[in-house]
Order: C-alpha cells, then structure tokens, then sequence
C-alpha cells in the first residue's frame, strides 16, 4: 500500500524555493502564505496549491488549516525562512507571554513561532540567514530556541532544534550560498543532518581517500542554455566596458596592484561582488536580489545572467517560470532557497522523523555532469578612458578604517 504525500504548511514562501524541493522529496504544499504579488503569481502560475496573498500576521492560524484542508496536528511540516530583520526585537520572547507572539506589532519569527504553536505539525523547519549564529553574537539564536521550549512547556509538545550553517553547494548546489537551517520534530525525535556530497577534490591524492564529489559547476547548471530572444542582457553603467578585461572567476581585484590586470581600483575598496564574472569550472557566487548595474555574478560571455539561468543556478526545476519584469523576478529568485537543498533535507526529515518512504536513488533537481567545459575565453584589453585612474586609489587601511568609517565618525564627533 502506498504512503500519502506528507503535507506542507508554507510560510514567507517567495517564489517557492523551498516548496519545490520538497515537492521532489515527496511532499504536498498544503497551503502557501506570502505577501509579495509577483511572487504570488509565480506560484499560482507554476503550481497548484493554494497561495494565501496577505501579511502572515493578517492570517489566523484555523485560515491556515481550513484552507489546506488539515486539523490541528495533522501537517506533516511546517516550512518558511521569515525576513532576517528580526532580531533586535528580542523583547517579543523574552518574557514567554503568548500573547507577545500574537501581537500585530510582533516580528516575522515570532509570527512563525506563532503558527508553529497553533497547528503543531509534526516537523518543522526554519531557515534563515548565517548571521543569527554567529558565535559572540547569538541573541537571537538563544531566544528562538528558548521560545520552542516555552511552546513545548505550554503544548506538551517535545520539540527539539537542531540547526546548522549549511553551505549549499556541499550538497550539490552549483551555487555557494550559506544559510542556517533548524529542524525539530514533535515527538523529540532529534534529527541528523545529512553529510556533505560534494567539495573540494584533492587532485594530488587520486581520489584514494576522497569522501564527496567535486562541486558541481556553473559550466554543468548553465551549458547549453540559451537565453530568450527577447531579454536584454547587456551590462549597463559606467564599468560595462571594464568587464570584459577581467578573466572568468575574477572580478573588480584582478585590476589592483595585487592582481593580474591594470591597477585601476584600490585592494578590497570595493565589494566583492563588483564586476564578479562566473568561471565555468567552479560553482556559482551567490546570486543577488537585489544588484546594482556592475553588482554580479556576471556571465562568462559578459552579460547579466537571464532568468532561466537564474533560475537554473538556483535549481528551481525547468518547469518553473517566474511573473514579473526583470527587478522583480531577481529578487524572487535571489531571494528563494536552492530547491535542490531543500530536496536532500526533504529526504532526511522524511527517513528521520516522519513514516519514510518517498523518492530514492539520483535526486531529481542535481544537475547532471555537463563534460569538460571550453577553455576560458582571453580577457580584451582595458579602453583607454579607464587608464586615466590608474594608481589613484589606495589599498583598504582594514577595518573601521576606511573612508566611510572615517566619515562616520567624523560626524558622530559633531
């Protein structure tokens, strides 16, 4: 006999990231809460599920379960990433009051906190950004985990967190991009990451005791992928000419004092991600949401990456197309989790803490080994206008040092 599709309580669901991940572990949005509409019409566009368009502090948590058709108790997971501005309101948990996390004036975690307790699924997972575990400054961290007891004290539920800083392309994401990741299931049962399948390979050693797999490449997600006719993907701005002058896996430091290039830009006077060119050979930089004109990972052909691309770095499967103009659709995607993370930890949470069963063998969103990539193409040589800066700018003096920093208190001293 068949087992059912474990069902989903979706929450800040963006253009469905996560849910697509998921879904090729074997699980069923239930019910998808996000407020953004382009974001809204990506997901009424490319699935079937119900997507409630509204502030998750505008829905009751009995909305939530009527609508995906489920009773207190019975979701399988509850999923979201809530926005990361959160943490210094930390006043919200503090005194355990339930009525804090019910508060209209509350934050996005505690919202999530607050369905969490409401329709107590079996499992949930929560994702965010890398900063809320950092080591000195945990605040946040300290008080979410805490608030999960609290809800365990006043539910009767055993909840258990267990959380990681999880670097995507350590399980097959042709992207380096980090995010933290907790997980607990009701039962207490206490769940396991899964191992990292891909890293860096040790060429010298022959592979004799190599665990993972080589990263999988920008060059295996994007090759043979052809932009539509009708995307405009030329860099604009004052640095487009630039681009082409900075080798593939480069950027804006290849022309520094320290670098290979012309010694137009001071070392490290800007940031990493200007004129940042993608190599094919190696995995992707995290992909923006929100880039200025010379802001990248750029393509190795010295264009901005086009949607599908996007999309395939992220890897969103082939069936999803985002709604929107071109602002838009580079914040949902850069926005979104990698689909394929969350189709490992699917896996996982479903072998671990649910009934098993569900999708085996090669993961459906991995990319697929593309072969050798072509050799990278000769950088041109810098116009002449660009010369005229050569040698104007100094290395960076460290940190709190720098020009803004300087001005900062400059005119805090007013």
């Amino acid at each position: 006999m068949s087992r059912r599709q474990p069902r989903i309580i979706s929450l800040y669901t963006g253009a469905g990231g996560m849910d697509y991940g998921f879904e090729a572990a074997g699980f069923r949005t239930a019910v998808a809460v996000e407020m953004n509409h382009d974001c809204c019409e990506t997901l009424r566009r490319n699935r079937r599920f119900p997507v409630i368009e509204s502030s998750i502090f505008d829905v009751a948590s009995e909305v939530l379960l009527e609508t995906a058709g489920l009773k207190h108790g019975e979701a399988d997971l509850l999923i979201g990433g809530p926005p990361c501005q959160p943490f210094s309101k930390s006043g919200y948990w503090a005194t355990g009051d339930s009525r804090r996390l019910d508060d209209p004036r509350a934050d996005t975690l505690s919202a999530y906190l607050r369905v969490l307790e409401e329709t107590q699924p079996a499992a949930f997972v929560l994702e965010n950004v890398t900063g809320i575990a950092y080591s000195g400054k945990s605040e946040g961290l300290d008080l979410l985990v805490d608030a999960v007891r609290q809800i365990n004290r006043r539910t009767g539920s055993r909840y258990e967190p267990v959380y990681k800083v999880i670097n995507a392309a350590t399980y097959g994401v042709p992207q380096i991009r980090e995010r933290f990741f907790m997980v607990a299931a009701r039962d207490g049962t206490t769940f396991k990451f899964p191992a990292a399948t891909h890293g860096e390979v040790d060429h010298d050693a022959g592979g004799l005791f190599q665990i993972v797999k080589p990263y999988v490449r920008a060059w295996d997600a994007l090759a043979g992928l052809m932009p539509e006719p009708e995307e405009d993907l030329a860099m604009r701005g004052k640095w487009a000419d630039l681009l082409p002058t900075i080798p593939e896996g480069q950027n804006y430091l290849w022309h520094t004092e320290r670098g290979g290039g012309e010694p137009l830009f001071g070392w490290r006077r800007r940031f990493w991600t200007f004129l940042l060119k993608l190599a094919k050979a190696l995995p992707s930089w995290t992909i923006q949401a929100q880039p200025g004109p010379a802001v990248g990972p750029f393509h190795w052909d010295n264009r901005r990456l086009s949607v599908r691309e996007l999309c395939r770095l992220q890897t969103f499967p082939d069936d999803v197309i985002p709604v929107g103009g071109r602002t838009s659709i580079q914040k949902q995607v850069g926005n979104a989790v990698p689909s394929l993370l969350t189709e490992v930890l699917g896996r996982a949470i479903r072998a671990q803490l649910l009934e098993g069963g569900g999708p085996r063998g090669e993961l459906s969103l991995l990319p697929r080994d593309r072969g050798d990539p072509p050799p990278p193409r000769k950088p041109s040589t810098v116009p002449r206008r660009f010369l005229r800066q050569r040698s104007r700018d100094t290395a960076h003096p460290g940190t709190g040092k720098g020009r803004g920093a300087v001005a900062r208190a400059q005119e805090s001293a007013l």
